[in-house]
């Protein structure tokens, strides 16, 4: 066969796969951004100073935390975070890591509890329970997420979680559910989780705390809740509240068998 021809025949069967060809979608290319950024992640950062403070001996009773109980039994931290919130006997109370913290930091090491909740986000002991937070969910990376429902308080809480989600409210009219409770929604080109069931790995509940490079900061998952409810036009929950603490129970629960990607990198 004549050589032009055989160049004529490739081109032809090329010229489909041309056509075909799809420019990458925006949510694509966050993806591919993320992606990048994942190797000098600014979280580990964190979790190195997380790792620290819990083997620190701190607080007014100069003890560390390596006989805190995250549920699993004292000072067992790999695998504690998948099963996060739950409840805890020794306070009559559902949990999630940040409240635990505020626990243990107060009996273990003295601190006052009530000054540590009234502590802005980014300052002081805050700082420190985002950090000792961040470090905490790393020891289960890669782990599947299975937040009990034994107890009659965790049921409780999983149905006060799943009505605050849903309820509408403030000036705009808005609820979690308004942007999380439906498959295919977008905002400023990055799609929303469905977290009314299970959005997959690393995605939603599976993916917090993370790293803010807009803020430049690291954020914890109590810290993401009051920023929704920031966005919706609420007053701020209050840190480590029954409210708070329900919506995670909500979320864990509905991510069941996902893995945890935490700490991951935002936007």
């Amino acid at each position: 066969m004549d050589i032009r021809i055989k160049s004529l025949v490739a081109a032809v069967c090329a010229a489909p796969l041309l056509v075909t060809a799809q420019p990458k979608s925006a949510s694509d290319g966050i993806a591919e951004y993320r992606k990048m950024l994942e190797d000098g992640n600014p979280a580990e950062l964190f979790e190195a100073k997380g790792e620290d403070l819990w083997k620190q001996a701190r607080g007014p009773k100069k003890a560390t935390l390596e006989k805190c109980d995250l549920g699993l039994g004292p000072g067992v931290v790999k695998g504690a975070w998948v099963q996060l919130p739950r409840y805890f006997a020794d306070t009559a109370k559902v949990q999630d890591v940040e409240s635990r913290l505020v626990t243990c930091m107060a009996t273990l090491q003295g601190f006052d509890a009530d000054e540590l909740i009234k502590t802005p986000f980014g300052r002081g002991e805050m700082a420190n329970i985002t950090a000792l937070a961040t470090w905490i969910t790393a020891e289960s990376r890669g782990r599947k997420f299975s937040v009990p429902q034994g107890h009659p308080e965790e049921q409780r809480f999983y149905e006060l979680g799943k009505r605050a989600f849903f309820f509408r409210g403030g000036p705009m009219d808005f609820s979690c559910a308004s942007c999380h409770a439906t498959d295919g929604k977008r905002i400023r080109l990055q799609e929303l989780p469905n977290l009314t069931k299970n959005p997959g790995d690393g995605i939603g509940f599976a993916a917090w705390p993370a790293y803010r490079v807009s803020q430049g900061a690291m954020w914890s998952m109590q810290l993401r809740l009051n920023d929704c409810y920031r966005q919706q036009r609420f007053p701020y929950p209050g840190f480590a509240s029954d409210l708070t603490v329900a919506l995670g129970v909500y979320m864990g629960v509905n991510a069941k068998g996902a893995e945890s990607i935490a700490p991951a990198i935002k936007r």
